[in-house]
This record gives C-alpha cells, sequence and structure tokens, in this order.
C-alpha cells in the first residue's frame, strides 16, 4: 500500500511543460550524439549549424520577405521553430530550467492552453521586435524569448495578487530586473550581441497577453468592453 503522507521530491509538472521541455531536450540529445560519434558520421558535426541555418529565424531575410511580399512557408515557419534550437548545450540549459520552473507555474496558475499561447506569442513577439527594430545580420535562436514570455506571465501574477494585498506592484517585476541586470553586467565582460532585444519583447509580450488569459482577467475585458458600449 501507498504512504498517503509521501510528498515527492519533484512536484507533477503539466504536460504541456513536459512536451515543449521534451522537445528542446530531445534536440540536444540528437545533437550531442553526432557530436560524440554515436550516429550522423563525420557530418553530424555539422548538425548545429545547419539547424540555425534551416530553422533559425534571420532578421535580414524577414526584410526580405517583407520588402518582395513574398512569404515561403519554409521561411515563415522559422518564427515557431528558432526557440527549438541553440547555439549549444550550456545555450540550452539554462532556458530549459526556466521554462521548468515558470511553464508549471503559468500552466497552473492559468491553464495549459494560456502557457502555450504566451510561449509561442511571446516567441513570435520577440522575433519581429528584433527583426523590425535591427538591422542584425546575426540569426536568433534559442527559447529566451519565448521563456521571457511566460517572465512576464509569471510577474503579471505577482502584480495582480500585489494589488490585492495592498502590497507594492514594483515588486513584480525584480526577477526581469534581476536578469536584465545581469545581462548588463555580463556585457561588460563579453559580447552578448542583441538578443536581449528579443527577449524583452517576449517579456513584454507575455505580460500584455496575461491581461486576457490570467484567471478572471478575461470576464473583466468583457465587462468594461460592455460597459463602454
Amino acid at each position: 500500500m501507498s504512504d498517503p503522507t509521501f510528498v515527492p521530491p519533484v512536484n507533477k509538472l503539466p504536460p504541456a511543460v513536459l512536451i515543449l521541455f521534451f522537445a528542446i531536450a530531445g534536440v540536444e540529445a540528437v545533437l550531442a550524439m553526432g557530436n560524440a560519434g554515436l550516429i550522423g558520421g563525420p557530418q553530424a558535426i555539422g548538425w548545429r549549424l545547419a539547424l540555425v541555418r534551416d530553422w533559425g529565424f534571420s532578421g535580414v531575410m524577414f526584410d526580405q520577405m517583407m520588402a518582395s511580399n513574398h512569404w515561403p512557408l519554409r521561411h515563415v515557419a522559422r518564427i515557431l521553430t528558432y526557440p527549438f534550437i541553440h547555439l549549444s548545450f550550456s545555450h540550452s540549459l539554462f532556458a530549459m530550467v526556466l521554462l521548468l520552473a515558470l511553464g508549471k507555474m503559468v500552466a497552473e496558475r492559468m491553464g495549459s492552453i494560456a502557457f502555450l499561447a504566451l510561449f509561442f506569442a511571446s516567441g513570435i513577439g520577440g522575433a519581429l521586435v528584433y527583426a523590425l527594430l535591427l538591422n542584425d545580420e546575426v540569426w536568433l535562436v534559442g527559447a529566451y524569448p519565448s521563456v521571457y514570455g511566460l517572465i512576464g506571465g509569471y510577474s503579471f501574477v505577482l502584480w495582480r495578487s500585489l494589488a490585492a494585498k495592498g502590497g507594492s506592484q514594483v515588486q513584480a517585476f525584480a526577477l526581469i530586473s534581476m536578469l536584465m541586470g545581469l545581462q548588463l553586467i555580463w556585457s561588460i565582460f563579453a559580447e552578448i550581441g542583441n538578443d536581449w532585444v528579443a527577449e524583452l519583447a517576449g517579456f513584454a509580450c507575455g505580460f500584455v497577453l496575461s491581461f486576457v488569459f490570467a484567471p478572471g482577467e478575461w470576464s473583466k475585458l468583457r465587462t468594461r468592453f460592455q460597459q463602454r458600449r
């Protein structure tokens, strides 16, 4: 018989969070086996660069599609696929840790559909801002804009909770402030590129979308709309 007082050391994660986590981890596992020579042969060494080239997001390519008004589906799909490709295992590791931690909170508070909406919409928003504001030839890859969107959702929940308790709502932005501060400090010692633009845009998308997806927010918006009619 099972012990009813037993508490598992790892809390159960929502299936939607696990699916995205294993999608990212699966890509990294295949690349790691290729680098180790277990699969793919000698050409496996170039798999990561090929993934970036074939499925990463290019702001320059997006500008060219806008200028020509020609939107090949394969290239449009890059805006959805780039979060699953990373430059190295260490590049993916922190993203996966944040995905598990923040994804669990967002999915449990807002539901799996809201979690998926925030993840993908923030990734899309981050890439669009990256392409429209910058003329950077560096390809955008990695789940960070999407994960920062989850930080936006997490910050929104805290923001509403602090307001209900009469606390300072500024505290809700402590996590994003810390992460941006760490990037600023790190930029002193190393070249970090312009990915932070996409990440900050992803955060903004996640926060704004939470006005629709957070519990009770949709009914509030509908009530306000009806009152103004």
